[in-house]
């Protein structure tokens, strides 16, 4: 794609799947085993994964950030009833929990935050840095959350913020 900066330090497990839009950025040692599409003017900061196999997808939406250090899983053991194992996924595929992780439009992600699988954060969310999101959670658009495990903190002022948006899609014409 046209005015992107991928880092050529990057690991893509799955890279027939590895799709990133128009003027985003990929920073150094970031970790993708799944399926991965970025929208445009986006950015994923360095030392980041997203991960959870070939099974399963991950979605960036446009004009969105992920910070530094932050782990996306789209499947993980189940610490309460499984086992952690490298065996096949058909013997353990009950055991753990997965789904895809969609991130939308104008959304952040702070620094070493962790999203469990199967999460959709709608329009315009925030997460602060240290931020733990369990698996499955119910979101609200335009909010700010925070927290281990993450928790509302206030609305995020959308009215700007899509203001901003409109400035930024004027200029790219």
């Amino acid at each position: 794609m046209k005015n992107n900066i991928i880092s050529e330090n990057i690991r893509v497990r799955v890279p027939e799947f590895f799709k990133i839009g128009e003027h985003s950025i990929i920073d150094d040692f970031s970790y993708f085993s799944t399926k991965i599409k970025v929208g445009k003017y986006s950015h994923i900061g360095n030392n980041v994964s997203i991960a959870g196999g070939a099974s399963f997808q991950f979605t960036l939406g446009d004009y969105s950030s992920i910070s530094s250090g932050v782990r996306i899983w789209c499947a993980s053991d189940n610490f309460y009833s499984g086992i952690a194992s490298f065996l096949s996924d058909d013997l353990l595929f009950d055991d753990r929990i997965s789904g895809d992780v969609w991130i939308s439009d104008l959304t952040i992600i702070g620094t070493n935050s962790v999203i469990m699988p199967n999460n959709t954060l709608p329009i315009g969310v925030a997460l602060g840095a240290l931020s733990f999101v369990p698996y499955n959670f119910n979101f609200e658009p335009w909010m700010l959350y925070a927290g281990i495990p993450i928790k509302p903190i206030r609305k995020r002022d959308e009215k700007r913020i899509l203001g901003k948006y409109h400035q930024m899609k004027n200029y790219e014409k």
